[in-house]
């Protein structure tokens, strides 16, 4: 059983038990969140596409940790003009736990 759900504006396919990246989360480590913008979901063959939404269903999850990805450059050159600028950043990201697919 699987669904395709959208958090903070992505849609991710899902199972119970995954451990997926999204964009931060406002809560602390622990919290338990309900998403109810269900797209779509798969129960054993029977698929339910959602207009734009599956009514009824909901995706649990638990915020297990806060972390930051791996740096991201941006290099900037004009060639023959001497102009160089080098700068970056490190996106946020919060790793949560799917516990239960509610139908």
């Amino acid at each position: 059983m699987y669904a395709i759900v959208e958090i903070a504006g992505q849609q991710f396919k899902v199972e119970k038990n995954d451990e997926i990246f999204v964009h931060r989360l406002e809560g602390e480590p622990g919290t338990v969140l309900e998403f109810g913008d269900v797209l779509l979901v798969d129960q054993d063959g029977a698929v339910s596409v959602g207009m734009p939404k599956v009514e009824g269903t909901s995706i649990s999850a638990k915020i297990l940790e806060h972390v930051r990805g791996d740096k991201v450059i941006v290099f900037k050159k004009n060639k023959r003009k001497g102009y160089q600028k080098e700068t970056g950043h490190r996106q946020d990201f919060s790793k949560i736990l799917i516990e239960d697919i509610k139908l």
